[in-house]
C-alpha cells in the first residue's frame, strides 16, 4: 500500500477483533511513529504502550476519572464510549510531551510557543502511527476523551509531562465508510 492509498483507506475503528497484535507489527508501527518530523528535531514525544493484563487497570482508572469528572458536574462528552473502545482494543498508546506543562498551568510566551511546536510534532508522530497501522492491517482510533481522566491516567502511567492523546490499536472488526470531507474550495485559499 502506498502512502496516498493508506491515507484514503484509513478509518477510525471502534470495534476490534479479539486478537493480539504481533510484536513485530507493533514494533514497526511504533518505529514509524518515532520517524515523524519535529521542530528542531527535538522529537518531543514519549509513547506509553498499554497491553495485556495492564489494560484492566487502565480501564478502571479511566472509568474512575470519568466518574470523578461527572461528580463535579462536568460534561464528559463521549468518554464512556471511549472507555468501551479502549476496553476492546488489545493495545492503547498514550502520547506525552515530557517537557510540556499541563494545559491549565501558567505558560510563559516562550513555553507556549514551544508547546505549540511540540504538539504539532506529536500530531505528526500520531499520524505516522495511524498510517503505519493502516498499512499493516491494524485498525486505530485517535482519542482525546482520555482528558476526562487526565490526572488519574497521568498518575497511573507515572507521567508528569503533558498528555496529548491516546490511540487504540487492534485488528478491525468493522469496515466503516469514509466520512464526508469538506471540499478543497472551502478549506484552501490560494494567493
Amino acid at each position: 500500500m502506498n502512502t496516498l492509498e493508506a491515507i484514503a483507506a484509513r478509518r477510525s475503528i471502534r470495534k476490534f477483533k479479539d486478537a493480539l497484535i504481533e510484536e513485530e507489527k507493533l514494533r514497526a508501527i511504533l518505529l514509524a511513529a518515532a520517524q515523524a518530523p519535529s521542530g528542531k528535531n527535538r522529537q518531543p514525544w514519549r509513547l506509553i504502550v498499554v497491553k495485556g493484563e495492564k489494560r484492566a487497570d487502565m480501564i478502571r482508572i479511566m472509568k474512575e476519572g470519568i466518574a470523578a469528572a461527572k461528580s463535579r458536574g462536568e460534561d464528559t462528552g463521549s468518554s464512556d464510549w471511549t472507555a468501551k473502545v479502549m476496553e476492546r482494543a488489545p493495545v492503547t498508546v498514550f502520547f506525552f510531551n515530557p517537557q510540556g506543562l499541563r494545559p491549565w498551568q501558567a505558560h510563559t510566551t516562550g513555553q507556549m510557543f514551544d508547546d505549540v511546536v511540540d504538539i504539532q510534532s506529536i500530531g505528526a508522530c500520531i499520524q505516522n502511527l495511524l498510517l503505519a497501522a493502516q498499512d499493516l492491517g491494524i485498525g486505530s482510533l485517535w482519542m482525546c476523551d482520555v482528558f476526562y481522566a487526565y490526572e488519574e491516567l497521568c498518575a497511573w502511567l507515572g507521567e508528569k509531562g503533558e498528555m496529548i492523546a491516546a490511540v487504540a490499536l487492534g485488528y478491525p472488526a468493522e469496515t466503516p465508510p469514509a466520512r464526508p470531507r469538506k471540499p478543497l474550495s472551502e478549506i484552501v485559499r490560494e494567493m
